[in-house]
């Protein structure tokens, strides 16, 4: 993803600063425990396409228990 692009580009619920995580294609708000996927090189910016990162942790935390 272009490095230029990922400066602008913000979430779109809080306007906050987004991390770029290369290993699962997407771009994470810290702030609103959000990932963005990233399909085709596209950052896809919908809150509906957006996974939650604390049900993300619920799933995890279950299965290893």
């Amino acid at each position: 993803m272009d490095s230029n692009l990922l400066e602008v580009l913000v979430c779109p619920l809080c306007k906050g600063p987004l991390h770029h995580d290369h290993a699962n294609h997407e771009l994470i708000c810290k702030a609103d425990r959000l990932a963005y996927p990233i399909r085709d090189g596209i950052p896809v910016m919908l809150e509906n396409e957006a996974r939650d990162l604390n049900e993300s942790n619920a799933t995890q935390n279950t299965s290893n228990s």
